[in-house]
């Protein structure tokens, strides 16, 4: 289910006091002391508590049917297989007497998203390769859950649901897919479609280097994790958000960081990032064309995403394999490097 949806509009709408009341009490959770929508919470859906027991993070209005139940699946199992800090526990109210439709409620985590203003302005360039192999070693641990079958989490039926085609197939597949779909705001042309279907031609047996499928986050941003400094250092205090995770390649986690670092002119953070994470992984064979075709996937996504809510922010007169190639080439140079 997760891996079919990548955008949606879900919203909270109005939320009351009294509401926000009755879900605490239901928990035995302490008295509301006050509430806030979060700034950069998962499509609108979210909302933080603080009540005289804790801060929470409350998430409602499901953008499908389970979402909550399948959230919760991952926190536990990513607590269970790995030392990566999740929001625990995650409760699930199936109900819709409160407010209308199922929420689920979990632990405020405590830190600073890369991203936030407070944590641009602390860091030097050493800092940044700290945290970037910190993100490295995050990624690494996630990526040891691993599972005897490429798929998603089956709301409905509460197992992994094998996709229909093999996994290298079911990748591709979505690949052309989103380039039809980015057609409904943008120009692809011919040659932006020749430049694609050579670049997984070329990529086609690298798959089959790959030994078990792991967990894929599948939406791993500076959005979606926290840090925290110490006497030590940094420190990851949390992960968070797992309505697109799966089963996979864990290489195709590192592209949206990748293309941060790049966006930003930061290679050798980038290069840092790919290193530690070579570093720590056993699966060394074709990780340059797999590593392509994972930044492809992104690049699709990126594209038409920004096209479709006209929030272009390169060079507009580029066609999609000009600008597409940039990034591809770059996470290519970057194996190379390391």
């Amino acid at each position: 289910m997760t891996t079919e949806i990548i955008f949606a509009s879900n919203k909270l709408g109005e939320i009351t006091d009294a509401s926000l009341q009755k879900m605490l009490d239901k928990f035995n959770l302490g008295k509301l002391i006050s509430s806030e929508r979060t700034a950069q919470g998962a499509m609108g859906q979210t909302m933080f508590i603080t009540s005289t027991k804790n801060e929470f993070v409350f998430k409602g209005n499901p953008l499908y049917a389970g979402q909550f139940m399948e959230e919760k699946f991952f926190v536990d199992q990513i607590h269970k297989h790995t030392d990566v800090i999740v929001p625990r526990p995650y409760i699930v109210d199936h109900s819709d007497d409160i407010f209308g439709w199922s929420y689920s409620l979990m632990p405020r985590l405590q830190g600073e998203h890369l991203n936030s203003s407070k944590i641009k302005q602390l860091l030097n360039k050493s800092e940044k390769l700290q945290l970037a192999k910190l993100i490295a070693n995050t990624l690494l641990e996630l990526h040891r859950w691993e599972v005897s079958e490429y798929g998603e989490w089956d709301t409905t039926n509460i197992r992994i649901r094998p996709f229909r085609d093999p996994y290298k197939d079911w990748l591709y597949n979505r690949i052309k897919f989103w380039l039809v779909d980015a057609k409904k705001y943008s120009e692809i042309t011919s040659e932006d479609e020749v430049w694609v279907g050579s670049l997984l031609d070329k990529a086609k047996d690298s798959f089959d280097s790959i030994t078990s499928p792991t967990f894929v986050m599948g939406d791993f941003k500076p959005e979606n994790f926290l840090l925290r400094s110490s006497v030590s250092g940094w420190k990851m205090s949390g992960v968070f958000d797992f309505t697109n995770a799966y089963f996979g390649d864990g290489l195709s986690d590192l592209t949206k960081m990748l293309i941060i670092y790049m966006n930003q002119d930061e290679r050798a953070i980038a290069k840092h990032l790919v290193s530690v994470y070579l570093e720590g992984t056993e699966q060394q064979e074709a990780i340059k064309q797999r590593m392509q075709v994972h930044m492809l996937q992104q690049c699709v996504l990126d594209w038409g995403c920004a096209k479709a809510m006209d929030k272009v922010t390169w060079d507009d007169k580029l066609s999609f394999s000009n600008w597409a190639q940039h990034y591809t080439e770059s996470a290519a140079s970057l194996v190379d490097e390391c």
